[in-house]
């Protein structure tokens, strides 16, 4: 699973403002070990006769569930079925069903058998049920399982369609199992739907049958074991566009306006199955792979065996694409979890790393695959600075025993910190051990579960060195090391020194590292481990380096303070050359912009070759200082005519907007113009500062056609209050992650200037609803966001002297 609005926000450097607690006293779940669960009785295969009620949003469902004992005798079983209608419950004895005994407490179906059943022998119930998700308080948007969406088909502009999403529990919600990610079944599904729409599920689609009153039941079987909360289906009005991975059909379902461009979005996908394939070692595993979108989805996206669904924000239009495919990092984490994840699966919530953190890693992987080892590097440090941006993420472990619920693991730690762990052992063992090892992995435990123990043991064996000192400190410990650099140079003895101090809480990391070291046009590498709080390593230098570079590798998941010379740094970024030496640069310059060295340095690393350095120093400039200001102009307008990438040449667009200078205006009457998005967006902005007059004729014409994130956000400015229900149905309807959060400020920014109580007091309870129904675990992130952006609606109303829309504003604002 991908938890795209968590990342989107880190990423965005909106950090978590959650106040920490010294309690020395713990919560009750903090006692709590969460181990793997017990296994009495295991899944064997799960036949489920599904036809979904749309007027009720009710499934009626039969399942026929084939289990055994795991180890030891049994008479009895209890299934995860949360909040149904049980009709229903008997034993299959050939073409017999003998009633069996069951009680029902709305959340565990315990059940007596009819003898008492050996290890490994199988028995199969049958039970009849009706799943009810949005009748019961149980079902938070986060946790219903199945989804109906649009049911009524009374919603305009908004398809009929049904999906579920199991992970980590939930799938109990529709059809009764053992709910834990430590049992396998197989499955067939025969799901039984209006004739006008399509389905999807796990495995192959084996027949069809039209039946007499205007349904058809199509039959989906998967024959290879995999995790109940991988179960799935969909139902909707979708285009189905082909695509093939050696014989294998590789599909893509998008609502039909989006199918002329589900290549665009999805094509790379049989060339990401052949990569994975190739490095792992393990071919695809699976019959087929399925792509598919889902409206109203609740996280970014997720990995169901051979039919992962996606936020329908996957769906771009062209002009969303002259940015980037957004979606691209996505595509490639789900599909990776079809090794990591779904072929093996973490044995407990506990070991999600085994899923998520190698999920994770892949795009890193992909990246540097497909666009070479600078845009991976590129990835690997936008990753690390998303866990390094949330500082309340450094007292949990990656494994993690304790937690109050599930869902409290899928976080930054087992993301971000995760996949850079990984990419430190990488470096450590090589890449040929490293995939060597994986391969190892997968295939000892491959259609089984895992625990992270299960993979040191497989680079142990791979590598012939013991790992727990890796595992203990980075697996089962918690935080990071923050290093202190500095340096020295004795001539007398001819020696450079590096004095490296570990700052953080807590006892010191062992960290093996690269120190190169420049001198006289050559490069010395010297490998070295530090293993105590404080260390210093000395090396032989007949003159002063010109650059001693700490982490050649840049590797090191670490917050860093290297006390160089801004000389040295500019050296780095000459000579060193990765894409993190060069980031690393450009930040220190930026510290120190309104010195003449720094600015010169500045605006000639406007050339680099990567757009994201480009980028950073777009967002680092200070165009408030009149010499930087000044300094940076001419090469503004150069970034902002013919920027390779769409998105630079934006940011480069928006610094334009504070000059104010009537001479850009021809540039951004063509701008706002551009095929992305993006760049109409911010040029109409800065049109308004500049000829607010010409900005809001040609903002009439831009509302003649579609206009989606940036330049529908420039469009609101020219919304007049009279407009509000359209403007308010825009918002509302936008799907809950990404896009709704990229309009809240400009919509923010509306309210601001709506007078009339009714539909004032209507649409800051849009923003609460959205605030208030944002999934649990990530409203550490996001509460702070909205609130933000309430409390700046509020701050703008008492300066217009509505005192009663800022005291409204204000009651929905924390205490």
């Amino acid at each position: 699973m991908k938890k795209l609005i968590a990342c989107a926000l880190l990423l965005a450097g909106i950090q978590a403002f959650g106040q920490s607690t010294n309690n020395s006293q713990k919560e009750p779940w903090e006692t709590i070990f969460r181990g793997s669960a017990a296994k009495t009785n295991d899944l064997v295969r799960t036949k489920l006769a599904l036809k979904p009620d749309y007027a009720r949003a009710w499934l009626y469902g039969k399942a026929w569930i084939t289990l055994h004992p795991h180890f030891y005798p049994t008479d009895s079983v209890t299934l995860d079925a949360k909040a149904m209608n049980i009709n229903e419950v008997s034993l299959v004895t050939g073409n017999k069903k003998i009633p069996l005994h069951y009680t029902y407490d709305s959340l565990l179906l315990r059940i007596a058998l009819d003898k008492t059943y050996k290890g490994l022998e199988n028995y199969t119930l049958y039970i009849d049920y009706v799943s009810k998700p949005e009748e019961h308080q149980w079902a938070t948007p986060d946790a219903k399982g199945l989804y109906f969406i649009n049911p009524s088909g009374k919603q305009k502009n908004k398809p009929t369609q049904i999906w579920t999403f199991g992970e980590p529990e939930h799938n109990s919600s529709w059809y009764p199992t053992i709910d834990k990610p430590n049992q396998k079944t197989t499955d067939e599904i025969l799901l039984t739907v209006p004739v006008k729409y399509v389905t999807l599920s796990n495995g192959l689609l084996l027949h069809q049958k039209i039946n007499g009153d205007g349904t058809r039941t199509d039959v989906w079987q998967m024959n290879l074991p995999f995790a109940p909360y991988l179960l799935f289906f969909a139902v909707g009005d979708y285009a189905i566009v082909k695509d093939t991975y050696h014989g294998k059909d590789v599909n893509y379902y998008v609502e039909k306006e989006y199918a002329p461009l589900a290549k665009r979005i999805f094509g790379l996908t049989p060339e990401m199955i052949g990569f994975f394939s190739k490095i792992t070692g393990v071919e695809y595993p699976w019959p087929k792979y399925d792509q598919i979108t889902g409206r109203d989805f609740v996280a970014g996206a997720q990995e169901n065996v051979t039919a992962t669904l996606h936020a329908e924000a996957a769906q771009q239009d062209a002009r969303q694409l002259a940015d980037g495919n957004g979606w691209e990092d996505i595509i490639a984490h789900e599909l990776f979890h079809h090794w990591f994840g779904d072929l093996v699966t973490c044995e407990s919530w506990s070991n999600i790393t085994l899923n998520e953190s190698f999920a994770d890693y892949s795009e890193t992987l992909w990246m540097e695959h497909k666009y070479g080892k600078e845009e991976g590097d590129a990835w690997n440090n936008r990753s690390m600075r998303s866990y390094l941006g949330n500082p309340s993420d450094t007292s949990k472990s990656l494994v993690r025993f304790n937690y109050d619920d599930p869902w409290d693991v899928f976080d930054g730690v087992s993301y971000a910190k995760g996949g850079r762990i990984l990419h430190m052992l990488r470096n450590y063992v090589g890449d040929s051990a490293f995939f060597k090892s994986l391969n190892l992995y997968l295939v000892t435990n491959k259609f089984n579960s895992a625990e992270a123990h299960n993979l040191r043991l497989a680079f142990e064996a791979v590598t012939g060195r013991d790992l727990n000192w890796f595992f203990n400190e980075w697996y089962f410990g918690s935080g990071h090391p923050k290093l202190h650099i500095t340096y020295a140079y004795d001539g007398e003895h001819q020696h450079a020194k590096v004095f490296m101090q570990q700052t953080q809480s807590g006892p010191p990391f062992t960290l093996p590292f690269a120190i190169d070291v420049y001198a006289g046009g050559v490069k010395k590498r010297y490998n070295v481990w530090m293993k105590d709080m404080s260390d210093t390593f000395s090396f032989p230098a007949a003159s002063l380096p010109d650059l001693i570079n700490v982490d050649g590798d840049k590797m090191l998941l670490c917050e860093k303070e290297d006390d160089k010379p801004l000389s040295a740094f500019i050296y780095q970024y000459d000579h060193a050359g990765l894409y993190v030496d060069r980031r690393e640069a450009v930040m220190a310059a930026a510290k120190q912009q309104t010195q003449p060295v720094a600015l010169a340095f500045l605006q000639r690393a406007l050339g680099d070759r990567s757009w994201r350095i480009r980028s950073n120093i777009l967002s680092e400039i200070d165009i408030t200082n009149d010499t930087v200001k000044n300094a940076m102009e001419s090469y503004l307008v150069k970034e902002a005519e013919n920027d390779s990438r769409k998105t630079v040449k934006a940011q480069a667009i928006q610094l334009l907007a504070k000059y104010k200078n009537p001479a850009y205006k021809p540039l951004l009457l063509k701008a706002v113009y551009d095929s992305s998005y993006t760049v109409a967006g911010a040029a109409l902005e800065a049109l308004a500062l500049i000829d607010d007059a010409a900005a809001e004729s040609v903002a009439k014409q831009l509302k003649k056609q579609p206009a989606k994130g940036a330049l529908q956000n420039a469009l609101f400015a020219y919304t007049d209050e009279n407009k509000y229900d359209s403007l308010s149905a825009i918002f509302a309807g936008l799907p809950f992650g990404d896009p709704k959060f990229e309009m809240l400020p400009s919509f923010a920014s509306f309210m601001s200037r709506v007078k009339d109580n009714a539909n004032f007091e209507k649409g800051i309870a849009l923003i609460v609803n959205f605030r208030d129904n944002v999934p649990q675990q990530f409203r550490g992130n996001t509460d702070p966001y909205i609130n933000m952006s309430l409390k700046d609606i509020a701050d703008k109303k008492t300066a217009q002297g509505m005192a009663g829309q800022a005291q409204f504003v204000q009651s929905k604002l924390p205490k």
